[in-house]
């Protein structure tokens, strides 16, 4: 991929919005008028997309969406019509599918998520599955799945490990909002800025990882993502990704370093 350039922008029929600007991709779920809610298709766009993010050598991703929210959740007037159709419902574990959540965090590369507007049930899980989380004051987040009989199998598992329990059990089990400001601190948001200032923070913060090494990136993502449950001792002895250590890209880096230069990462 080249460092300078921006690729056009590609739209699926999903919904989704794929553009490279540089070593950043960025992906925008355009369905504002269903608040960008997450249907089949347009889960499934999102798994391919953030699937190839290697392959195409992107070094950073930033998630957001156009309209009012950035996320909506699941698309429950698809799910009613399946309903409606006599088909199964799968929870969302039992499904042939790869879980967009899971492969969002285990996507090799940072992902930032741009939040343009409330992340709502699915899109709240969405922004929970990204690295790092861009806000203005106004954002809301809430799961309100008890409320509707879901089960926010993500959010469950993964926000008590975000926040404090107790603070996460309360949102999981009242389906109460929090907005921005609040999960500012209690360390659920990275930055908060102004509503126009969102995306160019988010793009800013991708510029700035993108132009580190990217094997020495992707071994910290999946280093510190493997070793969050692990004894230190264990973390430390993890062994996961590609090793930096042994890559051209140190002597490349220490070489530039000293003689006071941009180093040219070549990801070997």
């Amino acid at each position: 991929m080249d460092d300078a350039g921006t690729s056009d922008a590609r739209r699926h029929d999903s919904g989704l919005l794929v553009e490279d600007r540089g070593s950043v991709r960025v992906l925008t779920l355009d369905r504002p008028e269903r608040r960008n809610a997450l249907s089949t298709d347009l889960q499934a766009d999102l798994v391919e997309e953030l699937l190839r993010v290697a392959e195409d050598g992107v070094r950073a991703v930033v998630l957001t969406g156009t309209g009012p929210a950035f996320c909506a959740g699941f698309d429950l007037k698809e799910i009613r019509a399946a309903d409606e159709r006599g088909e199964r419902f799968r929870p969302p574990m039992n499904r042939p599918a790869r879980a967009v959540f899971e492969v969002v965090t285990e996507t090799p590369v940072p992902v930032i998520a741009a939040l343009n507007g409330p992340a709502v049930a699915g899109g709240f899980e969405l922004a929970l599955a990204c690295d790092l989380r861009i806000a203005s004051p106004a954002v809301r987040f809430a799961l309100p799945e008890a409320a509707i009989g879901m089960g926010a199998n993500f959010g469950s598992v993964v926000l008590p490990k975000r926040i404090p329990v107790g603070i996460a059990l309360e949102l999981l089990f009242t389906g109460d909002p929090m907005d921005a400001t609040e999960a500012h601190r209690w360390g659920l948001v990275n930055r908060l800025v102004g509503p126009d200032e969102v995306l160019p923070t988010a793009l800013g913060l991708a510029d700035r990882i993108a132009a580190n090494a990217p094997l020495s990136v992707r071994r910290m993502k999946e280093t510190a993502v493997k070793a969050l449950e692990l004894p230190l001792w264990q973390g430390l002895r993890l062994d996961v990704g590609p090793n930096p250590y042994l890559s051209e890209d140190r002597k490349e880096g220490i070489a530039a370093r000293l003689e006071k230069r941009a180093p040219r990462w070549t990801g070997r």
